[in-house]
């Protein structure tokens, strides 16, 4: 009974497996293509085919150049795990960027994945930036364990919406990043800060880290792009 459970629960996960990495590389791009795009009316198909279409995407070291693997060929920035390489030094993680080009000429959109810890276990997210990498044009926040209606917030566009318009360096050209406040319904925000979440002040700090480790760990690339 022992070997033929066994070896049925072992080919279950091999005819399982191809479907489970199809879903994964849907969930991926939808996330990407979540954070400039509204893709709520599109199906699994039509994720695909928009982001073949629309996105580029390179894998970079912390200085900003693109990295190549040992037999000279690229690699697959969409396969990159980044919860694996937030374990890793920063100077040797390898950082993808994503690309949105509307007509292929030129870029629109670059698009950052990020990962940290929130309250109870980690967070993640994309930072999408204009064509400046300046302005903030859309966010796509993820989470594991997040409370419900407190820190869990940061996945819904209520949230979400808050970091679009705002910007990433202040009028001297320092990286100052977003951050979130400890309130909400603050009178005055500056272009650097958004509201907070009531009850969820160590998500909000943890949101806050990630935001600024890595786009610190991006400011290379950033720069020369700005040039």
């Amino acid at each position: 009974m022992t070997i033929f459970f066994g070896t049925l629960l072992s080919f279950t996960r091999m005819k399982l497996a191809p479907i489970q990495k199809v879903q994964v590389e849907i969930d991926t791009k939808k996330k990407i293509l979540g954070a400039v795009m509204d893709i709520s009316s599109l199906n699994p198909e039509e994720i695909l085919e928009t982001y073949e279409n629309k996105m580029i995407s390179k894998v970079l070291d912390i200085n900003g150049n693109e990295l190549s693997q040992d037999d000279g060929s690229k690699y697959v920035a969409e396969e990159i795990n980044i919860s694996k390489n937030y374990k890793i030094k920063k100077d040797e993680r390898l950082y993808p960027v994503f690309m949105y080009s509307n007509d292929g000429s030129s870029i629109d959109f670059y698009i950052f994945p990020m990962f940290g810890n929130g309250l109870w276990d980690w967070i993640s997210g994309f930072i999408a930036l204009d064509k400046d990498l300046n302005k903030i044009v859309g966010v796509a926040f993820d989470h594991k364990a997040e409370t419900p209606g407190l820190g869990a917030r940061i996945s819904s566009d209520e949230i979400q919406d808050r970091y679009k318009g705002k910007k990433i360096f202040n009028e001297l050209g320092d990286l100052v990043s977003i951050k979130m406040l400890k309130k909400e319904n603050n009178e005055i925000l500056t272009l650097h800060e958004v509201d907070g979440m009531s009850g969820a002040t160590i998500t909000a700090n943890g949101l806050n880290d990630m935001l600024k480790n890595y786009l610190d760990c991006y400011l290379p690339f950033i720069k020369k792009n700005q040039n």
